[in-house]
């Protein structure tokens, strides 16, 4: 049976595949090509330090992990408004956030999920067009009987 940790990054990674046109992974290398309906990677993050109650013992966690919304669309010409990497991300983001608030306890398996604003960033891709990312924090809430489940 896999701890509660796991159970619940695997339930995120479940949302994170459930956003419409994109593809999801956990824990992979960003590959120079991003596939057309954008890429979200979940990275497992750190459950950092518990709070913890003696009667019953219980850690209680907001463990932060981390999805990285990836895109890859050649911009429109200087001075013309239109879609492009930042369109792209956003319509992304968006996606996202309406996957993830769709269900915010994952199925039971956490008490409550949040997530914060994205961090952006522009990666050069050499002799391709540039990936357009976004940091997106995630805080798992949930409380298990011991550390190690």
């Amino acid at each position: 049976m896999p701890s509660i940790r796991e159970t619940a990054l695997s339930a995120l990674l479940v949302r994170l595949a459930a956003v419409p046109n994109a593809t999801a992974g956990r824990e992979i290398a960003v590959p120079e090509r991003i596939p057309p309906g954008g890429l979200l990677i979940l990275r497992d993050g750190v459950p950092g330090e518990p709070e913890v109650t003696l009667s019953p013992l219980l850690y209680h966690y907001d463990h932060i992990a981390e999805i990285e919304a990836l895109v890859q669309a050649a911009d429109p010409p200087l001075g013309r408004p239109g879609s492009g990497r930042a369109r792209a991300l956003d319509d992304l983001l968006r996606a996202l956030a309406a996957s993830l608030a769709a269900d915010r306890t994952l199925g039971g398996t956490v008490d409550w999920l949040a997530w914060g604003a994205p961090e952006t960033e522009d990666i050069a891709v050499a002799g391709g067009a540039a990936i357009k990312a976004a940091r997106v924090p995630v805080t798992l809430t949930y409380s298990t009987p011991d550390p190690l489940t």
